[in-house]
């Protein structure tokens, strides 16, 4: 005789439910393998923010907001990026070596030092074109 598992451990039995679930999406350091992140000459255009605290980064180097860097969730670590803000027409190129934003709507969060290039420490957040340069 066979029985129902649920009532052997004192379980009720799993019903489904009709609802949404918002998946999350995973960063991962091998985004390289992704086809139009490896070829794409301009990446997005979006809002950037910028973080100044951390101990290491998503490629392991140990982070440094006197660098210009920036934390980009797909573009391989290494890739040149020239972040624009299209308010000012201030650019500056970083170089991608950690995963982020983890904030939605936002597309790059770049180092201190690459903030004050773009001139948007006071603001925290700027409109900004991001074109890989290399």
């Amino acid at each position: 005789m066979a029985r129902d598992a649920s009532a052997v451990h004192g379980r009720t039995a799993f019903l489904p439910v009709k609802e949404r679930v918002a998946a999350k999406r995973k960063y991962s350091q091998f985004a390289s393998s992704r086809k139009d992140a490896a070829n794409a000459t301009s990446a997005s255009q979006g809002v950037a923010s910028f973080y100044s605290e951390g101990k290491q980064t998503a490629s392991g180097e140990r982070f440094d907001a006197r660098e210009l860097t920036a934390a980009h969730p797909t573009l391989p670590f290494g890739t040149k990026l020239r972040v624009t803000d299209v308010n000012s027409g201030r650019s500056v190129t970083v170089r991608v070596n950690d995963r982020g934003p983890y904030v939605p709507g936002r597309v790059v969060d770049v180092s201190h030092s690459a903030a004050q290039e773009l001139g948007m420490v006071g603001k925290g957040v700027a409109n900004v074109r991001l074109d890989v340069v290399q």
